[in-house]
Parts: C-alpha cells; structure tokens; sequence
C-alpha cells in the first residue's frame, strides 16, 4: 500500500466506502456510517455517525487521516471535524455524471486512478446494456418515484435519469434538478394528473407501506394503482449516489419497468439482491406480469 496517500479513511456515507472497495482499498476504512449496508465486511468497522450527526471523538480516535462526507446535509460535520483539525473531503454527487466523478477523484485521492478507470468502464458497460434492453420496451412507462410519503417528494437526479436509462419516462421530470428535498415536494392530487402507470418507492430508513399509498384520495383511480403495479427499491439500493445505485439500483428499477411494460429481462440483467416481493415471485423471468396498455400518442 502506498504511503503518501491517505491510509487511515473515515467514511461518513455509504458511496464512498462501497467505492473504495470496488477500488480494492477497502483495507484503508477505519471507520464509517452506521447506516453502512454495502459491501457486507464493511459492516465490521467502527460505526462512528448517523447521517446529520457524528460521534467526532470516536472519529478522532481513529487517527483519520482523511474523512470523506457528503453534500450540505453534513456541512457541519464537516466544519466541526476541520475545526478540530481533521482533513476533511466533502463530496456532494447528484447526477450520473457527478457519481463517475465521485468515483474518479476518490481513486485519485488513494493513487488508484487506473482501477478507478477500469471501475467505471465496467459500470458504465453495466448502464449501457440496461439502456440496450430498454430500447425494446413497447412502450415506457409513466414512472412516479416516491422518495418520501409525508409530505410526498419526487425523486432526486441521478435516480430520475437511472429511471430513463432503464426504460421509464419520470411524470415529475422538472423537479429532479432540485437538490433539496423540500424544492421536490409535489402535492398527492398533482399526482392523479399525471397519472402514473408504475409507482416505484423508497422511504429512506422505512419500509414501504404499499397499501397507505394505494388508499389515498383519489388514488384508487391511478393506472399504476389499478394495475397494480406499486413496487418498493430499498433505499440502499437506489438513494445512494454511488455504485449501489448504478448496479443494484438500476437493475431493480429495469426488472420493474419490463415487468410493466410486459417484457422479459434477460438473466444477465436481473437483480442479484432481495428485491420487491412481487418481483421475486417471478423468479428469473420477470416478465409479462399484468400488462399496460400502451399510452396513445397525445397522452
């Protein structure tokens, strides 16, 4: 291992730290969230935060000689570990493009550049031929992506565009360059005029509730919801921007949309974790389920 690159890494989200390994540094993690998911081994290291909150002298203890944060949501952690003399690298992703980026500078950062390169064009091979089974949809789908329940917010970039990549048209597209949840906020009536064909949800920390979403007002009339075609993407999967999101995430969201649109998704392409119950139920082939009629040309 190198010795003038960062060798004691604190990682305060899950993207980084999942990075690292797929970068084959995961030897370098001293510690990282508690919310830490993936990879699995990551789970043994010293939690030492939540998400808007750390424990800063468990995080110094671990004599860091970098800490790696995320965005305006942990800005003050960030200005209070650089306070106490930490070097702190704060990230803040939110497209496709920005998670590649992400990706890039982190193996930089721990003189992996060339797996880093390696890294990404595998991912993007991985996107490329998502999009590949796509183009042979029908039709695609009217998607409304439900980060939140109350109030109801709409899903943030790179979760929208992982949404077209793999065969789905957003019905909320011009609120996805909103970086704040609250500028993504749509009331639930706004919803039954775009109509939807799929719901896809995925309550950060909760379990998807599908049946309160079904009974709200109004909602009983939703062509997703007549359909029923209400599914569920653990967050984990899909609201990290990093590699989760470009593998998992979007093979999830690909075997959902296929599943609506009445096509098979090819067994390369399928989810390799414990996805929607009602995916599992279809078991390798996750295609022709209930099927949507195509949208007519002026809808």
């Amino acid at each position: 291992m190198p010795t003038d690159f960062p060798r004691r890494i604190v990682c305060l989200t899950e993207e980084t730290t999942e990075t690292l390994y797929r970068l084959g540094e995961g030897g370098r993690v001293v510690g990282v969230s508690g919310y830490t998911v993936r990879p699995r081994e990551a789970r043994q290291k010293p939690r030492v935060s939540a998400f808007t909150s750390a424990r800063f002298d468990a995080i110094l203890e671990l004599r860091p000689d970098l800490v790696l944060t995320f965005s305006d949501l942990q800005a003050d952690i960030t200005r209070e570990l650089a306070r106490r003399g930490a070097t702190v690298f704060n990230f803040n992703q939110r497209s496709l493009e920005e998670i590649f980026a992400m990706m890039q500078t982190l193996a930089r950062l721990v003189g992996a550049a060339e797996r880093g390169a390696a890294l990404e064009a595998e991912l993007r091979a991985g996107l490329a031929a998502i999009a590949a089974s796509a183009a042979g949809f029908p039709f695609r789908p009217r998607v409304l992506f439900e980060e939140w329940k109350d109030p109801l917010i709409t899903g943030i970039l790179w979760v929208e565009e992982l949404i077209e990549l793999a065969g789905g048209q957003p019905v909320f597209p011009e609120l996805r360059h909103q970086q704040a949840a609250a500028g993504r906020i749509v009331e639930p009536a706004a919803v039954i005029a775009r109509d939807p064909e799929v719901i896809i949800a995925s309550w950060c920390g909760q379990k998807v509730n599908k049946a309160a979403i079904r009974n709200r007002p109004g909602w009983g009339e939703l062509a997703a919801v007549r359909a029923g075609h209400v599914y569920e993407i653990k967050s984990t999967y899909i609201l990290q921007p990093g590699p989760a999101a470009l593998t998992e995430g979007v093979r999830q969201l690909h075997a959902i949309l296929a599943r609506v649109a009445g096509v098979a998704v090819p067994a390369a392409l399928l989810p390799e974790e414990k996805s929607d119950p009602e995916l599992a139920a279809a078991a390798g082939a996750l295609g022709p389920a209930p099927t949507m009629v195509p949208p007519c040309a002026t809808a």
